[in-house]
This record gives structure tokens, C-alpha cells and sequence, in this order.
């Protein structure tokens, strides 16, 4: 997979720290030679309008709108309509913004007037000024579920925001992420990609099921470039998010190791933090290349450090 021409960019995203990192790459490469492939396994509709959080992330953050404070919905949003809704009687545990709302809104009533979601995401990171392309992983419902010690299934917004992402993590589905198909233009994205970047993002809910929808595995083999991840782990734990969690629920160690060891199959290298340093000799072991840098993305400079420690391995590896 270490050969290939250079060519644009493809990341694969989800989460907070994903778009942090990718704030990062658009201040070192021309934003628009980036592709941005986003987990949908956390859509979901709330209030009755289609809320896609990852995607809505991603968006916000590299548009500069995003909530500093939380990572997520708008700078300045009110909640005014969500409060009205509590004073009704109606759940409100997912606290989605007014002009959030709006948004949302407004790719359901496209969605529900036959665009699909791909086009209604391009549309509004376009509206947000957005230079990089921003493609959802599928168009099809890809919800991914959690299955805890009592055998109790449910969607991951609920596991994390309803219910306040519980250790006892036994499983999780992502059968309809592989049932689902690439959104349009994802895996011709990845074809003319001179190098992926795999996000520090949750391994399980955010790449994971990126992977498992038909086609975009196999695409990123066949590309045979660079492929470079940024381990979501720093000493032992994840830097924002229940990562250690569901990395346990599904088996796997809770470290940069663990996660080099889960992606060693498809990724070519990975940057883990200075905390981890004493793990670069094992993930070498497992056959990757390893960079060792400050991972931790206080702002916008240590982002783009961390961008320009990924894309140095990337460089090594060609």
C-alpha cells in the first residue's frame, strides 16, 4: 500500500478530535485538494428533523463556526426551541441549537424532496464556505448500535448522550454499515488519492464504520498509497470520548499499541504521542512506520504540527 503517485488527499473522520486534526491539514495543503469521507453510523432523527453529527462537525469546525467550548453545534447558538419543546413534555436530552436546528431542517426537507445526502452536504459546506469537499461515507441508513452487558441494543447517540456512554460496552453492530453503499463520488475519491489520512478519531464508532460499508475497504487497498493514522489514544486513554470503552468491548488494548494493532492490516504508519513513546518499538514490530510528536491539540498551531508530522510519515513512505 506505500507506493503510489502523489495526488490529492482523502481523510477518514468522525468526531471531535477529527476535526480539530483537520483544521490542522487545511493550514498545511490547499484545502481543496482534501476530501473528507465522514461517518454517518451516528445520524439519527431528532425532533423530527435528520441530524448528522459528524458531518455537522466537521463542517462547523472548518468553517470556524464551530462551539469552542464543546467542539460541536455553533459558536452563539440559543436553544430555544429544544427548551420549548422540554417545557412540552418532549425528551430533550439531545440538545441540538436554533440554527443547528435550522440546518438540520433544512437537509430534511431536501432529503425528503429526493436530494440525496451527499448533495445536501456539499450544499452546505459550500453555504458555510467551506473549500474542502465533505462527503458522507454512505447515503443509505447506516446506524450504528451498542450493545451493552445487560443485552441491551442501542443507537450510539443514546449510549453517549442519553445515557452517558456506560462502561459496559459488550458489542458493537455495525451490520448496517455493511449492508450500506459509498455515498457517489467516495471510492473515486479514494482512487485518486495520493495518500490517506485516518483521523484520530473513535476506531470502533468513526472509522470503523466507515470501513464496513461495501466498497470503501477495498477501494483503500486498491489505491495502494500512503495510509496514516493519528492514534485517538494518549497514555491510555482517549483524549476526548468513550474510545477506551468500546475499544474494550470489542477487545481490543486501550493504547496507541492497541490501536496500531487494530488498523495494522490496512494503515502503513502511525503518529502516536510523545506520552507513548516507549510503544514505538512494538507498533514498529507489527510491521508500521511510527512518529512521535505532542499530539495534543490545544489550538490551531498544534493541529497543524500534528498535520505536518502526519503527512512528513506520509512522505517517508512513498
Amino acid at each position: 500500500m506505500s507506493s503510489g503517485a502523489d495526488g490529492p488527499l482523502v481523510a477518514l473522520a468522525g468526531g471531535v478530535g477529527a476535526a480539530r486534526y483537520l483544521s490542522g491539514v487545511v493550514e498545511v495543503v490547499d484545502p481543496r485538494k482534501l476530501t473528507v469521507v465522514v461517518n454517518t453510523g451516528d445520524d439519527a432523527e431528532f425532533y423530527g428533523v435528520h441530524v448528522s453529527p459528524d458531518l455537522d462537525i466537521v463542517t462547523y469546525t472548518l468553517a470556524g463556526v464551530v462551539d469552542p467550548d464543546r467542539g460541536f453545534g455553533l459558536a452563539g447558538d440559543s436553544f430555544h426551541v429544544v427548551e420549548q419543546l422540554a417545557r412540552l413534555g418532549h425528551e430533550s436530552w439531545f440538545r441540538l441549537g436554533d440554527r443547528d436546528f435550522a440546518n438540520c431542517l433544512h437537509r430534511t426537507l431536501a432529503l425528503r424532496g429526493g436530494i440525496g445526502l451527499a448533495k445536501v452536504c456539499d450544499d452546505l459546506r459550500r453555504h458555510f464556505g467551506v473549500a474542502t469537499r465533505i462527503l458522507p461515507m454512505s447515503q443509505d441508513p447506516c446506524p450504528t448500535r451498542v450493545e451493552l452487558g445487560n443485552g441491551q441494543r442501542v443507537h450510539f447517540e443514546q449510549y453517549l448522550v442519553r445515557d452517558g456512554a456506560p462502561d459496559d460496552v459488550a458489542a458493537v453492530d455495525l451490520s448496517a454499515a455493511r449492508a450500506a453503499c459509498p455515498a457517489p463520488g467516495v471510492v473515486e475519491a479514494v482512487a485518486a488519492a495520493g495518500a490517506v489520512l485516518v483521523c484520530p478519531s473513535n476506531p470502533v464508532v468513526s472509522i470503523g464504520p466507515i470501513r464496513a460499508v461495501g466498497g470503501i475497504a477495498a477501494a483503500i487497498d486498491a489505491a495502494r498509497v500512503p495510509v496514516v493514522a493519528v492514534s485517538p489514544i494518549v497514555g491510555g486513554a482517549p483524549i476526548k470520548g468513550p474510545a477506551d470503552a468500546l475499544l474494550r468491548g470489542i477487545g481490543a488494548e486501550v493504547s496507541a499499541r492497541g490501536v496500531a494493532a487494530l488498523y495494522r492490516d490496512w494503515i502503513d504508519g502511525i503518529v502516536i504521542d510523545e506520552r507513548d513513546r516507549a510503544q514505538a518499538a512494538a507498533i514498529e514490530a507489527l510491521g508500521l512506520a511510527v512518529e512521535v510528536t505532542d499530539t495534543w491539540m490545544v489550538d490551531g498551531a498544534a493541529a497543524a504540527r500534528v498535520a505536518r508530522c502526519a503527512l512528513s510519515l506520509v512522505e517517508r513512505l512513498r
